[in-house]
């Protein structure tokens, strides 16, 4: 629904038991329909399952959750700006919700990443064997926060995949200098 001040989408069902906006707004996914979500991977253009509403945040901070249980609905609110403004402002708090909040392992991750790179590159350089602790805390949750993109995101699976950088990837690090060792 789009409103003078506001878009709101409005999804039913609320968010399953185990989630909470926090999570999501962190990239943490449930899948209700893993048949349906495999495919769609397959269909749609895709960025990694959970990064939908970091990048989201990431490109538009302004935007507000509602899960409502009682409603069995899940509600975004996007504030629009003020188009009595000519250039909408800055402000200096808003700042540091822009930047992700960033996990040990992430910073890891950022750290080590060079240019295009493999995920067997990455691991080695982290000293890393299991792959799926790597793509769960590592690899995913960077997607998800908007810090790392794939280079085949039509075919996530390709063998020629790489990661890299994005924009608030080096951003962060830039910010964070010596943040993503240890």
């Amino acid at each position: 629904m789009v409103f003078a001040d506001r878009i709101e989408i409005i999804s039913p069902g609320h968010l399953p038991d185990s989630l909470n906006i926090e999570d999501i707004r962190h990239g943490v996914t449930n899948r209700r329909n893993p048949t349906l979500t495999e495919h769609a991977t397959h269909i749609l253009p895709h960025r990694g399952l959970g990064s939908g509403i970091p990048r989201a945040l990431g490109e538009w901070p302004n935007i507000r959750f509602e899960n409502e249980v009682t409603g069995n609905q899940f509600k975004a609110v996007i504030a629009r700006p003020d188009s009595r403004k000519a250039t909408p402002e800055v402000t200096p708090e808003v700042a540091p919700e822009v930047t992700p909040e960033v996990t040990p392992e992430v910073a890891r991750l950022l750290g080590v990443l060079r240019g295009e790179m493999s995920r067997e590159q990455i691991m080695a350089l982290l000293g890393l064997k299991d792959e799926k602790h790597f793509r769960v805390r590592y690899q995913q949750a960077a997607m998800a926060a908007g810090l790392i993109e794939m280079t085949l995101p039509n075919t996530p699976r390709s063998s020629k995949q790489r990661y890299r950088l994005t924009t608030v990837g080096r951003q962060w690090l830039k910010a964070h200098p010596g943040g993503g060792s240890a």
